[in-house]
C-alpha cells in the first residue's frame, strides 16, 4: 500500500514539474493546488493489509554508538489483528508513524530491559498509541523493574496527558486510556491467545539483570528479537528451530579499532565507556555459529553496534557473517506467512 501511494506522488511529482515550476512555487493558487492534491494522496489508504502470519518491522535498527541519524532498538511485530512492539528506543516511535503501522490496536509494548536506548520512546509511543484511537490503557510487560520504569513515565506525562484532553476533549483522547500499565513478567510463557503464543527467555547482558528476549510463534510460524546479550547456551536453546531471529549484533572489530583511536587521541574516557560494551554484546561471527548450531532459518541483525554508515563500513561488519544474513535498516520488512516456509524481506 504505501509503494502504492508513493508512485502516485512520484507521478504527481512529475506533473508538478511539466506542469510549471513557477506557476505552482510562486502563486497563492498554484501552492493551494498542489498542496491539497499532494496531502489528498499521502494520507489516503495508509492502513495496510493484514498478513496471515508473522509481519516484523524493524524500527530501530542503530544503537547509542553509531554516527547516524537512525532510530535504536525497536521490533514491531504483528500477528493477523494484534500488534506488539519490542523494545522502543529514541527515533523509533517516529519510524513506527512513518511506516504507518497500525498503533489503534496496540497489544502491549514488551521490554527486555531498562537501558535507555531501549526505552526512551515509550511517552511518545504511548501518545502516539492514544491520539490513534487505542480503546484501553497500554500495557508495558518487561522483567523486575518494568514498574518503575512505567510509573516514572506516566509522572512525566500526567500534565501532557490532561493538557491533551482538556484541548481536545475526552470523546476524543479518553483520559482513562491516556495513562500505561505495566506488568511484571518471568521467563515462560508470557502471552496465549487466539493462536499466538509469545515465551520470554534469560539473556546475558551482565552486569545489567534482569534481562530478556522474545519468542512469537503464531500459525507455524516463528520469530525471536534477543534484546542485549551474549550468546550462551539458554538463548541458544531459546531459539531452537526459529523461522527469523533478530539480533543485536557487535563487530569486534570496529568497536576495538574505535576505542584503540579515541585513546591514541587522549581521549580515555570514551575509549573504555567503547570498549566496555564488548563484553555484553554478541559479536557477529559467534552469532553466525549460533545460529548455524540452532537451525536459525533466517538470522538477521538490528541494534547493530556500531550501526555501519555506509558501504565500507557495513563491509567491515561483515567479515566473516555469510551473504544471506540480513544487515537490517529502519523499515526493513519480514513477511512470515502462515504455514508457510517462504520468508519475504523488503528492505
Amino acid at each position: 500500500m504505501k509503494e502504492i501511494i508513493m508512485k502516485k506522488v512520484i507521478f504527481f511529482l512529475i506533473v508538478f514539474l511539466v506542469a510549471g515550476y513557477g506557476f505552482v512555487m510562486k502563486t497563492q493558487t498554484g501552492q493551494d493546488f498542489f498542496l491539497d492534491r499532494l496531502l489528498k494522496m499521502m494520507t489516503q489508504g495508509q492502513e495496510q493489509l493484514l498478513v496471515d502470519g508473522l509481519d516484523v518491522h524493524v524500527c530501530g535498527a542503530s544503537s547509542p554508538l553509531s554516527m547516524i541519524d537512525k532510530a535504536q532498538s525497536c521490533v514491531f511485530v504483528s500477528a493477523g489483528d494484534k500488534s506488539f512492539v519490542v523494545d522502543i528506543g529514541p527515533g523509533s516511535p517516529r519510524v513506527i508513524r512513518r511506516l504507518g503501522l497500525p498503533l489503534q490496536n496496540l497489544e502491549a509494548v514488551l521490554l527486555t530491559h531498562f537501558h535507555s536506548d531501549h526505552i526512551s520512546g515509550l511517552g511518545d509511543l504511548n501518545f502516539n498509541s492514544w491520539v490513534s484511537g487505542r480503546t484501553k490503557r497500554m500495557k508495558v510487560l518487561g522483567p523486575s523493574g518494568v514498574e518503575q520504569v512505567v510509573d516514572g513515565f506516566n509522572q512525566a506525562y500526567s500534565l501532557s496527558r490532561r493538557y491533551r484532553t482538556s484541548h481536545h476533549g475526552a470523546d476524543i483522547l479518553p483520559p482513562e486510556f491516556s495513562a500505561m500499565e505495566s506488568k511484571i513478567i518471568e521467563p515462560g510463557v508470557v502471552y496465549e491467545q487466539d493462536g499466538l503464543v509469545i515465551k520470554a527467555f534469560r539473556v546475558d547482558h551482565s552486569p545489567i539483570e534482569p534481562a530478556i528476549g522474545y519468542r512469537f510463534d503464531y500459525k507455524g510460524r516463528s520469530v525471536a528479537i534477543s534484546g542485549d546479550t551474549v550468546v550462551t547456551d539458554e538463548y541458544q536453546r531459546a531459539v531452537e528451530g526459529v523461522d527469523l531471529l533478530l539480533s543485536d549484533a557487535l563487530s569486534t572489530v570496529l568497536v576495538r579499532k574505535m576505542s584503540d583511536a579515541l585513546s591514541a587521541n587522549g581521549n580515555k574516557r570514551t575509549a573504555k565507556l567503547i570498549g566496555d560494551v564488548l563484553d555484553y554484546h554478541a559479536s557477529t561471527t559467534n552469532l553466525v555459529e549460533m545460529a548455524r548450531l540452532a537451525n536459525v532459518k533466517q538470522l538477521a541483525f538490528y541494534h547493530m553496534v556500531p550501526m555501519p554508515a555506509n558501504p565500507f563500513m557495513e563491509n567491515i561488519f561483515r567479515r566473516g557473517v555469510p551473504d544471506d544474513v540480513v544487515i537490517t535498516d529502519d523499515g526493513t520488512r519480514f513477511i512470515l506467512s502462515a504455514n508457510s516456509e517462504e520468508i519475504v524481506i523488503d528492505e
